[in-house]
């Protein structure tokens, strides 16, 4: 029988490597999700998590202790593989990373509700860390005329720095009051709408952005959505955090003319619980009724916009 495109390119990966995308493949060709994989792993006894296997299908960890190599020689028998097909590509040096990747810091570390960001990633089986950096950054926030933000639009330039992403994860986190069940997710260019989880309690939503082809390590990507909100009570402020340096980042936020506020300003934290610095007024312009930052290489941390309305 002739073999098909999919274990065609199966059987070239396992000759070849590397190991993620071989893995990727395996799993692919077989049919299994990982917690059946995971299942299967614990019934001999091997303890791995589902976040773990998707992070060596990802690339973004590689198996190196005696028990992840256990899993993967166990692997080879449950995916029906050669015996030694996977192990040897471990064996293997890395490929070339191209592109270094940035430091980069978690979730946590820059939003209150970061912890519970972590939590709902783990849940769509992707790991916080999704392969990309930004290059630059263009974010337009709208505010109604109660105050409230209406809507959200971005459109960005990201470089991967690992092979085989295909996805970004944009998380929204609404005003006090907010109902995430009426919020809409739009993708406007480059993209698609994937899976969308949310936390009502916390206000928030995390939505997965599917490009229209897979990226290999130094290719850059254009895309732009927007998160139609408009649910919560008076804004007053508006953040983003940013868990790589580099790349430019612009903000403006506009105002309703029966809505402005009497001061702007903006700042950068360290942290969210970190006092504001590089504080600066800003002056909404004319007719446009809005203000804005530009920061041409980011730090890590959190850039933001507020205003006082009395």
């Amino acid at each position: 029988m002739r073999p098909t495109g999919d274990t065609a390119e199966l059987g070239r990966l396992l000759r070849g490597g590397p190991f993620h995308l071989a893995l990727r493949a395996a799993l692919a060709a077989r049919g299994l999700p990982l917690h059946r994989v995971q299942h299967r792993l614990a019934a001999q006894g091997i303890k791995v998590g589902v976040t773990s296997l998707s992070y060596w299908q990802q690339g973004a960890r590689r198996p190196r202790k005696a028990e992840s190599l256990r899993a993967v020689t166990a692997l080879e028998q449950i995916l029906e593989l050669p015996g030694g097909a996977l192990v040897r590509l471990l064996a293997a040096p890395e490929p070339d990373a191209g592109p270094a990747r940035p430091a980069t810091r978690p979730y946590r570390a820059l939003f209150s509700m970061g912890g519970t960001v972590e939590r709902l990633l783990d849940g769509m089986e992707l790991p916080p860390d999704g392969g990309l950096h930004s290059v630059g950054h263009h974010e337009r926030v709208r505010i109604g005329p109660a105050g409230e933000m209406r809507v959200r639009e971005s459109q960005q330039i990201v470089r991967a720095h690992r092979d085989g992403v295909d996805r970004y994860l944009a998380v929204h986190h609404g005003d006090p009051g907010c109902d995430v069940t009426r919020m809409r997710v739009t993708a406007y260019e480059n993209c698609r709408t994937g899976r969308v989880r949310c936390h009502p309690e916390g206000g928030l939503v995390v939505a997965e952005l599917l490009f229209d082809a897979r990226l290999r390590r130094g290719d850059t990507y254009v895309f732009g959505y927007g998160i139609e909100d408009g649910t919560g009570a008076r804004s007053s402020e508006y953040v983003r955090g940013f868990s790589y340096a580099g790349g430019q980042y612009m903000l403006q936020v506009r105002f309703e003319e029966a809505a402005l506020p009497v001061r702007c300003r903006r700042f950068a934290r360290t942290g969210p619980e970190a006092p504001r610095t590089a504080v600066a007024d800003l002056t909404p312009s004319g007719r446009h009724r809005a203000v804005h930052l530009v920061e041409q290489a980011v730090r890590r941390g959190i850039l933001g916009i507020a205003w006082d309305w009395d």
